[in-house]
């Protein structure tokens, strides 16, 4: 995370279970809000290329594929810490850029520490990512083995069956048992919004991670049929609001899966702002999960800069 020395970082609260039994959420209320703030005007020229350039400093550079191997992630690495080309940074009057941090399979945390050397977090996917169907020891194994490679950050999958039955207490336990396995690195609590069926139980479990100690919620795991909207993020970030205000404590957000494009980056920047203001536009409160992203936004500001577009292949994959 970046450094801060105000923040305050969140810790398991008492579960209230009258408070989650009446959570509601109004799916029409929120679906007009969600269309108002994706198809609101984008912000433009030097303004746009400043938000880009924000989206970079908050991207969670990714990749979590069945086929991934060292030399993948060390090209990965390198990426993450000199996202942009030279001559771009030199014509935007940029010193220094890096993304928010790399996210990898377990497997994976060793060719990152290589290259990175404590200069980037490195988040692991853990607890039997995606699904999050093994036992509780093992998943438990996983997090402190991840811990102990050098992950920063570990990207936890909840027991989605727990939110599906209403099983409150459960869903914190484990979210509790996790926060606790983590230790000093910080947990991002993926929902798997696409499998959780309505927006109250997007909220719910929003609520149940926080109480536990959660430092992040996060859409999905990307493997999801549907993954990151804005009616979700909006029933989210509403939901961390809520908590700061009645707990004191900040909560990151990560938007994964599906966000591939400069134009859905800028929808999730404005929905931070409008909802949370712009404390939460700092990599330590907000994370974009994505692996082609960062292509998409080079392109826009290669566009910014020069006023031509290139082809996709021109730019280095991470």
């Amino acid at each position: 995370m970046s450094p801060n020395l105000d923040f305050k970082r969140n810790t398991a609260i008492e579960l209230d279970l009258g408070w989650i039994n009446h959570l509601k959420v109004n799916r029409n209320a929120a679906d007009r809000r969600a269309a108002s703030l994706a198809n609101r005007r984008t912000v433009k020229k030097e303004y746009q290329a400043a938000w880009l350039i924000r989206a970079i400093e908050c991207i969670d550079l990714t990749t979590l594929s069945g086929d991934d191997t060292p030399g993948r992630v060390e090209r990965l690495c390198r990426k993450a810490m000199r996202p942009l080309r030279a001559d771009l940074m030199q014509a935007l009057g940029i010193d220094s850029l890096t993304t928010g941090a790399v996210c990898v399979y377990h497997e994976m945390i060793q060719p990152a520490v290589h290259v990175l050397q404590g200069r980037l977090p490195i988040a692991a996917v853990s607890t039997a990512f995606p699904a999050g169907l093994s036992s509780m020891e093992t998943k438990i194994r996983e997090i402190e083995l991840s811990v102990a490679a050098g992950a920063t950050e570990i990207d936890i999958v909840i027991t989605r069956q727990h939110v599906l039955t209403g099983n409150w207490q459960a869903l914190y336990d484990e979210m509790v048992a996790y926060r606790q396995a983590c230790g000093d690195a910080h947990v991002k609590a993926i929902l798997a919004t696409g499998d959780l069926v309505t927006l109250e139980n997007v909220a719910k479990a929003s609520w149940v991670c926080m109480m536990a100690g959660a430092d992040f919620i996060k859409t999905s795991t990307g493997k999801e049929g549907v993954n990151a909207t804005i009616p979700v993020s909006l029933v989210m970030v509403r939901a961390i609001r809520e908590y700061y205000e009645r707990t004191g404590y900040k909560v990151g957000y990560k938007p994964a899966g599906g966000v591939s494009s400069a134009k859905t980056a800028l929808q999730y920047l404005t929905v931070m702002k409008e909802e949370l203001g712009n404390e939460w536009l700092q990599p330590h409160l907000f994370r974009i999960g994505a692996s082609s992203l960062l292509t998409d936004i080079e392109r826009q500001l290669e566009h910014y800069v020069t006023g031509s577009y290139s082809a996709a292949h021109r730019h280095a994959q991470p």
